[in-house]
């Protein structure tokens, strides 16, 4: 097996994809659920450091936005983890309330089965 550099770095390297993003998982921080999906660019990275509040790139508005700053359901960031060759991350959080935006907690709220969603029970 060969490692590349930035797996055997504690030197902090995001490797961006040729949007200049990374995809981030983000986890209740207690009850260890997936709350949601999205991604983070270098600008969205630093203001998520900077601040200790989940920050993204919105694909759809093409702009930084700070999750929560409409409905003040914002997420704190207790850490930040990134897999072995760092294109990945988790930010584990608190939920300030619902994290998705059709008011469920979680944006994974549907299982698939059998060709079907079905509505997970809160």
């Amino acid at each position: 097996m060969i490692l590349q550099e930035r797996d055997k770095t504690c030197e902090w390297l995001p490797k961006f994809d040729e949007k200049g993003l990374v995809s981030a998982v983000v986890q209740h921080a207690v009850t260890g659920d997936i709350l949601m999906v999205a991604f983070m660019d270098r600008e969205a990275i630093d203001a998520t450091v900077r601040t200790g509040f989940a920050h993204f790139h919105s694909r759809s508005r093409n702009r930084l936005w700070k999750k929560g700053e409409e409905s003040g359901n914002v997420l704190k960031v207790l850490e930040v983890l990134t897999d072995c060759d760092q294109d990945a991350l988790v930010l584990k959080v608190n939920p300030a309330g619902p994290t998705c935006h059709t008011g469920a907690n979680s944006c994974f709220y549907r299982r698939v089965e059998s060709g079907e969603l079905h509505f997970i029970a809160p």
